[in-house]
């Protein structure tokens, strides 16, 4: 199903195997502003996700069949597109395995239309930053304007979250930030007070940049006041 004919609206692809909930998110996302398409299942969705045209893809965690972990896994696989995910409220099983897998971001059900419009233009406004700055530290370059990461002559895959952590730690190269100014300044929102988003989005950060020419990490933890990106 598709909500919206207009091309200049961001496209949403909305995954959900709740038909009542997804009719009634579809449709409020589309007065909103949006151009709406749907899948029922993962697999679906999955596909759809890697079309050419879609901006952003909502992908409920709990369904039958493909579920949105694995979803989630098939999108990541080839591509970079942003993906928002639902779970089930309190479950931070499914939130620390989503962002493991490169979920940008999570809103937990039952969620407010208004709520998780909020959450995508958040997400859509960071995709779309057009500053023209090239921030190096050592090696390490990011390119904001066209959003790549290089670390030397090799390219650094990044998920949009990812991305924007790295850029706010960068920009502080050098200082600790505090996962609340993390949170804040990358991700667009207030911590939730057991949320271990940017703790995830660090750790994929780690793994992907490998230590330095010393053997350590890029990024330091300073207990109990955040993380530090080495500035030499």
């Amino acid at each position: 199903m598709r909500l919206g004919d207009n091309r200049d609206m961001p496209r949403i692809l909305l995954v959900d195997d709740d038909d009542e909930l997804r009719d009634m998110l579809g449709e409020y996302l589309a007065r909103d502003g949006f151009e709406i398409e749907t899948a029922a299942d993962g697999a679906k969705g999955a596909e759809m996700a890697l079309a050419p045209g879609v901006d952003l893809v909502v992908l409920d965690v709990m369904m039958p069949g493909t579920d949105g972990i694995e979803a989630l896994r098939r999108i990541r696989a080839a591509s970079q597109i942003p993906v928002l995910m639902l779970t089930a409220r309190g479950d931070d099983v499914d939130r620390i395995v989503g962002l493991e897998l490169g979920a940008d971001d999570y809103v937990p059900k039952p969620c407010t239309p208004r709520e998780l419009a909020a959450r995508i233009r958040a997400i859509l406004r960071r995709s779309d930053r057009t500053g023209r700055d090239v921030i190096s530290v050592g090696s390490l370059t990011l390119h904001t304007s066209q959003r790549r990461a290089t670390l030397g002559d090799a390219p650094v895959d990044l998920t949009g979250a990812e991305f924007e952590v790295l850029t706010v730690l960068a920009r502080h190269a050098g200082t600790v930030v505090s996962k609340r100014v993390l949170s804040r300044e990358a991700l667009g929102r207030e911590p939730g007070r057991f949320d271990r988003s940017i703790d995830m989005h660090v750790s994929g950060i780690r793994q992907k940049l490998g230590t330095r020419s010393d053997g350590s990490s890029w990024i330091q933890t300073v207990r109990g006041r955040g993380y530090q990106l080495v500035a030499d």
